[in-house]
């Protein structure tokens, strides 16, 4: 290892070293001091137990050394064993852990002090012996823990007392008992306040009847109505109903309990995570959070690294999927971010949102059209970026099949404008978020986005023997989505405000089944494709990547199942009603060509692959034919470039 390397390593180190030292204050330094003294206590105490006075007296001279200096060392003990990283009010066992460890280090290192003292020109004899150190390991670990554990237990008593004595939302929670636990804890160490629970109603089998910080688990999620019906009759009045995790997992049946609650009047709201770190909040409840399926959840870790400390830029950063992914790279640590967006409300609000969010990425936003090759390259090359995640698109099948032409130029040439301004400032990587719609497509939404992946997929293996900025390999990938819940535009929102205006909810055809996904799953599958594209680990053009959606929903199950959550019957309440099949749509979407193959990335829930894209070559002529054909208004001479270049396009010009 070079001297360099080792510098760094052993600077790395004390880094790392730093970080577990606690932060003195005034609050640390009484708590270090209350342990210093007891722990000269503990010392004194196991002495006088053992020995009678005699044994005390010859003892005496040696102890006035021996103790301040153990105490001493006791104190660096501590510190080292993290017990100053924690409030004795949220004392708990993992620290009643790190005072065991310490005991147990300070107990081991005083009967190695013994036998030292034991040497003949020494003390000659056991100074402490096995029975005195014993006794000392018991009283160090009682005096330490002892004070935190009454401390916990008197802010847990006077936290209980406020909360029955302030006027506060008597509640329900629907949860495991581990979700309903970390939510008391909340309750009680204030971080969530004007909340009362009451009770808790779990869909384990193995909760019920259990207590869990006084309060008792009185049933299935299915029990709302009878819990709130017991409650009226003790003269408690529920008003709200909280829904942890656990309660919105599929098997749960969250549905059925909303549809009480909604019958009763009550209010329901979410905790949306109860990760550590995570800000404890409630949120209305969304049909987005009841997936049929189990949400994908990836490791945030491994895709931090991807972003944190690069310079990203976010094309369509005003829309739903582009926000999210701004709001993402702010969280995951990025140092700049550059928001282009060609709608100028949607920028500002975009640029409002992320104002409002902690971190140090310095964030600025431009109006730019994808379209505008100049104005595009200038920006890039202004910003210099390391990352750029291309969202701007048109979307929306029947939109681009009538206007066809626009679809051409914001999803084929916009894509290749960022694809080439990208190559030019020597970016790391470019991905281009593609749709289920673009294999086999029946319609000119999914072409244009086909037509955007060849590109791509050409530009990377053309790359592939590159260098970017650097020294390493300019990626160009993409990655598909199915439909995302909650998007702008997206069927969600079309069937709440059918709901709100008292129906019908109108769907094409009973069989239509589609892959759907969150928001914040389309964003991670982004960043993780990402970290994997640039890793290197991955086969020779693989370039496009797909969440693992599970299986396909029928929409008309998703309308019986939105209705329901309105607390509401289908075809009885709101009526479901079939248009028809539009234009460019298939019955059923499917996720790879026939010809691509596909392979398993490492990462859970993602899956990649390949169809290998025609030569640079071909495209770029292609590329020009369409110019040309736009410029003339030729539908029909477009319909028949794009079904040149991807085979499997079945659209029709009308």
């Amino acid at each position: 290892m070079t001297r360099g390397g080792s510098n760094r390593r052993s600077t790395g180190i004390l880094a790392r070293f730093a970080r577990t030292l606690p932060r003195f204050t005034a609050r640390t330094s009484f708590v270090l001091l209350h342990d210093l003294v007891m722990t000269a206590a503990a010392v004194l105490g196991a002495f006088y137990i053992r020995f009678e006075g005699q044994g005390i007296a010859l003892r005496r001279d040696y102890l006035l050394v021996i103790v301040p200096l153990f105490v001493v060392y006791a104190g660096i003990i501590y510190v080292l064993s993290q017990l100053y990283r924690s409030k004795w009010r949220f004392a708990s066992l993992p620290d009643l852990v790190y005072i065991f460890r310490a005991a147990s280090i300070l107990a081991i290192s005083m009967l190695a002090l013994d036998y030292v003292l034991f040497a003949p020109y020494l003390y000659g004899d056991f100074f402490f012996g096995k029975i005195t150190i014993l006794l000392y390991w018991f009283l160090q670990i009682l005096l330490l823990g002892g004070p935190r554990v009454a401390y916990r237990y008197i802010s847990y008593f006077r936290s209980r007392q406020n909360i029955r004595q302030t006027e506060r939302a008597q509640a329900i929670v629907l949860g495991t008992s581990a979700d309903a636990e970390v939510l008391l804890r909340s309750i009680e160490n204030g971080s969530i306040s004007r909340i009362r629970v009451v009770g808790i109603l779990s869909p384990a089998a193995s909760d019920r009847r259990l207590v869990l910080r006084g309060v008792e688990v009185m049933g299935t999620t299915a029990d709302v109505e009878r819990a709130v019906g017991e409650f009226e009759t003790r003269g408690i009045r529920v008003t709200r109903l909280i829904l942890l995790p656990s309660a919105l997992a599929p098997e749960a049946r969250p549905e059925e309990a909303l549809m009480q609650a909604r019958r009763l009047g009550i209010v329901a709201s979410r905790l949306p995570t109860l990760d550590p770190g995570e800000p404890v909040r409630f949120a209305p409840i969304d049909v987005q959070d009841l997936l049929l399926r189990p949400s994908v959840s990836l490791e945030n870790d491994a895709i931090f690294d991807v972003v944190a400390g690069k310079s990203v830029i976010v094309t369509g950063g005003g829309g739903s999927i582009g926000a999210e992914l701004c709001s993402r790279v702010v969280s995951f640590g990025a140092a700049r971010l550059l928001v282009i967006e060609n709608s100028e409300p949607a920028l500002h609000a975009v640029m409002e949102m992320l104002a409002a969010r902690p971190g140090a990425c310095a964030i600025s936003g431009r109006i730019a059209d994808v379209r505008d090759r100049d104005r595009i390259h200038r920006l890039f090359a202004q910003f210099e970026p390391d990352l750029v995640f291309h969202a701007a698109a048109l979307k929306h099948v029947p939109i681009v099949e009538l206007d066809w032409a626009e679809g051409v130029k914001t999803n084929v040439m916009g894509t290749i404008n960022v694809a080439d301004a990208t190559n030019i400032v020597g970016a790391e990587s470019m991905i281009l978020i593609s749709t289920d719609k673009a294999i086999e497509p029946l319609s000119m939404l999914g072409a244009t986005k086909r037509f955007a992946e060849l590109y791509c997929q050409a530009l990377d293996a053309e790359f592939a023997a590159k260098p970017a900025r650097g020294g390493g390999r300019a990626r160009m990938i993409a990655v598909r989505f199915g439909n995302v819940l909650g998007s702008n535009g997206s069927v969600v929102p079309k069937f709440r405000a059918q709901i709100e205006a008292g129906g019908p909810l109108t769907v094409t055809h009973p069989d239509m089944v589609r892959y759907f996904m969150t928001i914040r799953e389309a964003c991670d599958l982004v960043v993780a494709a990402t970290g994997h594209a640039l890793s290197g680990l991955e086969p020779e053009g693989l370039s496009v990547y797909v969440l693992n959606m599970g299986q396909p929903v029928r929409i008309a199950a998703l309308a019986e199942h939105m209705i329901r959550l309105y607390g509401l019957e289908p075809n009885v309440d709101i009526d479901i009603v079939y248009t028809g099949v539009r234009p460019g749509e298939r019955i059923e979407e499917i996720l790879f060509a026939h010809n691509e193959r596909h392979v398993e990335t490492g990462i859970p829930g993602i899956v990649a692959a390949t169809s290998g894209a025609p030569p640079m070559e071909s495209l770029r002529r292609w590329i020009a034919a369409l110019r040309e054909s736009i410029a003339h208004d030729d539908r029909a001479a477009v319909y028949r470039i794009l079904a040149d270049a991807v085979p499997d396009f079945r659209g029709k010009a009308a």
